[in-house]
C-alpha cells in the first residue's frame, strides 16, 4: 500500500543520512508532493552539513589547547563597551568537551530569538558559567577599557570550576592563567561565541529592567546605545543614574547644565 505524503513527511523527518534507502525510494516517487518533500529534506540536510562543518572548524582553538594538555578551557567575551548607558557585562564559559551546538556564532550575528535559544543550549552544554557586571559609575572611575578587563576577571572568579586556559576575543588579562587572544574570536571559537551569547542576553535583560524604570528613554529598543531617539531623550529628560557620565555626549550635556 502506497504511503500518503503526510506519512512520507513523518518518515523523512527521522532520516539522518542522504544514503538512507527510504530517501532513495522517495526520489523515484512520481508524485509532485513527494518530490517537494525530498527537495525540502535535501535543502535542510545541506544547511545542517554547513552548520556542522562551521561548528567543528570553530573548535580548532579548543582542540589545540586540548592537545597541549589543557582541559578546562574558558571562552571569555564582553558586551556593552560602546553604549552611553548601562553596565559592561562579561561572561566566561567552560563548555563540556563533547558539546555540539551547530549554528552557534557571535551574538551580533544571531537574532534575539536565536540568542535566547542558544543561551539555554549553552547552559545545558557548559561545565561552568561565570558572569561579571561592572556598573556605569565604576566605568566612569576607571575608564571603559579597564572596566571591560575587570568584568572579565570577575566572570572568571564566578566560575564554579577554575579554568587552566583562556580563549579571549582580542584581549589579554593580567592573570596567572595560560591564554590566547584571538582577533574576531567570537566568530572563530565556539567557547568565545558561547560567552558572547551569555553576556549579550544577560546585558539585554538588565537593560529591559532599566527600561521599565525609565520608559521615556526606550532602553528596550536601543539597549543604551547612542541612537537618535536616545540622544533626543537625553536632551529632553536629562541624565539618569544608569548613564555613563564620562562618555560624550552625556559628559557634554552635564557640563551644559
Amino acid at each position: 500500500m502506497q504511503l500518503t505524503t503526510k506519512e512520507i513527511q513523518d518518515r523523512l523527518s527521522e532520516i539522518k543520512s542522504d544514503k538512507d534507502p527510504f530517501l532513495k525510494e522517495c526520489k523515484t516517487d512520481s508524485r509532485k508532493g513527494v518530490q517537494q518533500l525530498v527537495q525540502k529534506w535535501m535543502k535542510k540536510y545541506e544547511q545542517d552539513k554547513i552548520l556542522q562543518q562551521q561548528f567543528y572548524s570553530m573548535l580548532s582553538y579548543e582542540r589545540s589547547a586540548h592537545n597541549n594538555g589543557f582541559h578546562l578551557i574558558a571562552g571569555i567575551d564582553e558586551v556593552g563597551r560602546g553604549p552611553l548607558a548601562g553596565p559592561v557585562v562579561a561572561a566566561a564559559v567552560i563548555l563540556k568537551e563533547e558539546c555540539y551546538m551547530p549554528g552557534l556564532n557571535d551574538s551580533k550575528k544571531l537574532s534575539a530569538p536565536m540568542r535566547e535559544k542558544f543561551f539555554n543550549l549553552i547552559k545545558e552544554n557548559a561545565q561552568a558559567i561565570g558572569i561579571g557586571i561592572v556598573a556605569p559609575e565604576v566605568i566612569d572611575q576607571i575608564n571603559i577599557y579597564e572596566a571591560t578587563k575587570l568584568a572579565m576577571k570577575n566572570a572568571i572568579k564566578e566560575l564554579e570550576i577554575q579554568p587552566n586556559f583562556l580563549l579571549l576575543d582580542a584581549m589579554k588579562l593580567e592573570l596567572p592563567i595560560s591564554q590566547e587572544s584571538i582577533i574576531k574570536g567570537d566568530t572563530k571559537s565556539v567557547s568565545i561565541a558561547a560567552s558572547s551569547v551569555i553576556a549579550k542576553v544577560t546585558r539585554d535583560r538588565i537593560m529591559l529592567d532599566i527600561a521599565k524604570q525609565f520608559p521615556e528613554y526606550s532602553f528596550d529598543q536601543h539597549m543604551g546605545y547612542g541612537t537618535k531617539y536616545h540622544l533626543e531623550a537625553l536632551q529632553k529628560y536629562g541624565v539618569t543614574v544608569h548613564h555613563r557620565k564620562s562618555f560624550a555626549p552625556v559628559k557634554e550635556l552635564l557640563q551644559s547644565y
